[in-house]
């Protein structure tokens, strides 16, 4: 059986457009909270932008949601991770669930797609406005002034759940970990697999000393994420500690 056209569209792409989103201004790190999306190059953004468009132009004219997400049965890896990396760049917010359960894939490079399909996914939100605002925000060096963008935001679109996400993640860099956890669990209650928010979450316990709900809140996260590796280590830590919060 010959392979899907799409694969012939997604190896038709530049190497670094598989790896981060549409240029996004995100660029937190791991470190300070959780994995977020790669942040793309500066270098070579036309080339990406025009490569990108044109793989989305190929797959809107061949390719229903519905065919896409077929597509991810299929026993070829690479049949799955184009189709994965489509579902990020096209697909309605109906995709999030199928997506998360490409993260168990076991074939990395699709693990890792999935990934990266999902923050597109997250960003994008369902609507353009709202997404458009989310980037400018982030955009803004002035915490503080990020912080309004997106609380004013949220005000108008409150079911938007990486706005949650994005004002946690500047919470937790100003240390209010309190707030950071509950726009956390916001998240979660809108998008119970965001494994960030999850991650977060766990992120912001361990801050508070909170030591066994982040246990909880990172097993939790490798539930629906197995290949976070960072989380993996505090997982292994926290059960080694030898006080009861620790367990």
């Amino acid at each position: 059986m010959s392979a899907p056209l799409i694969v012939e569209y997604f190896n038709a792409l530049p190497e670094d457009a598989l790896r981060g989103g549409l240029d996004w201004p995100n660029t937190l790190s791991i470190d300070d909270l959780t994995q977020t999306a790669p942040a793309a190059k500066t270098g070579g953004k036309a080339r990406r932008r025009a490569a990108v468009h044109i793989f989305c132009k190929q797959v809107q004219e061949r390719y229903l949601e519905g065919t896409l997400l077929r597509l991810l049965s299929m026993d070829d890896p690479l049949s799955r991770r184009a189709a994965v990396y489509a579902l990020g760049l096209l697909g309605s917010p109906a995709v999030n669930e199928p997506l998360a359960n490409c993260l168990r894939d076991p074939e990395e490079e699709v693990a890792q797609q999935a990934a990266t399909a999902l923050w597109t996914l997250w960003f994008r939100g369902d609507c353009t406005e709202s997404s458009d605002r989310l980037y400018r925000a982030l955009r803004t060096r002035d915490v503080e002034k990020a912080l309004a963008a997106l609380h004013d935001l949220l005000a108008e679109a409150p079911n938007f759940a990486e706005a949650y996400n994005q004002r946690a993640i500047l919470y937790f860099r100003l240390e209010r970990y309190d707030r950071a956890a509950a726009d956390c669990e916001a998240v979660l209650r809108l998008n119970p697999r965001h494994f960030g928010a999850q991650a977060g979450l766990g992120q912001c316990y361990l801050r508070m000393g909170r030591y066994r709900a982040a246990l909880k809140a990172f097993r939790q996260a490798l539930r629906i994420n197995p290949r976070l590796d960072s989380i993996a280590e505090m997982v292994r830590v926290l059960e080694s500690q030898p006080d009861e919060e620790g367990r």
